[in-house]
């Protein structure tokens, strides 16, 4: 269901120069649920749910054709989900920042969403006073999510950067001492001639060394070298 609008129809994407309310696309199958967010966010006098749709498809339409300041994907609707939405919506320039509804605490959800570029994520269960902060969050070009979902995605992120720090450690662990003499200098930032310079190594051997070092390490170049660096405590405060 569309809520229909007097305007003319234009290309979706947040207002440059805003002035009025945030103009809000709500995509919920269940038109209860939809009432009822909808309802929530009408309780805010700067909060305008300018356009409804009943589907994923029915949403990229709108959100091709309207201007908006944020859009409210539900995660589950037919012909097409929220997270093929989202995606839609990016590949095809709707540049409207986009938060996710659910009550699902699915974590593959929340990861795929974040990967896609969503910028915000809502429980259907939380408190309303949470999705209204949120969506002026959104509009004024931050993220919003529930305090659960924030709560999972640190405890998610501190355990991505244990995993990538252990990994970066038992690589390193299996280089010669020379070799992590030269990813520290790669890390730190060094060309070739100071590197050479620390070691004692002309740039022709410094320069072969560290091509044999990116093949063990399976990087394609220094920058992706110089992580692997960082990650294992060679540079850095974990030094």
């Amino acid at each position: 269901m569309t809520v229909p609008l007097d305007e003319p129809e234009l290309p979706g994407g947040p207002r440059p120069d805003r002035d009025g309310p945030v103009r809000v696309l709500l995509a919920d199958d269940d038109g209860l649920v939809r009432a009822g967010i909808a309802g929530i966010l009408a309780t805010s006098p700067g909060i305008e749910v300018a356009a409804e749709a009943a589907d994923g498809l029915e949403a990229v339409d709108l959100a091709r054709r309207r201007l908006l300041d944020v859009v409210l994907l539900d995660i589950q609707m037919p012909r097409l989900d929220g997270i093929g939405t989202l995606e839609r919506l990016h590949r095809e320039g709707v540049r409207a920042p986009v938060a996710m509804l659910t009550t699902f605490s699915d974590e593959h959800y929340i990861a795929e969403a974040v990967r896609l570029g969503a910028l915000g994520f809502f429980l259907k269960s939380d408190d309303p006073h949470h999705l209204i902060a949120g969506v002026h969050a959104l509009a004024g070009g931050g993220a919003a999510f529930s305090p659960r979902v924030g709560r999972w995605l640190v405890r998610r992120q501190n355990r991505v950067q244990l995993d990538r720090s252990v990994r970066a450690r038992s690589v390193v662990g299996g280089l010669t001492s020379r070799q992590r003499e030269l990813l520290s200098g790669v890390g730190e930032g060094w060309s070739n001639a100071q590197i050479a310079r620390s070691l004692r190594l002309s740039e022709g051997t410094v320069k072969q060394y560290l091509s044999a070092l990116f093949a063990t390490l399976g990087t394609q170049n220094r920058v992706q070298a110089a992580i692997i660096a960082y990650e294992a405590g060679l540079v850095g405060d974990d030094r």
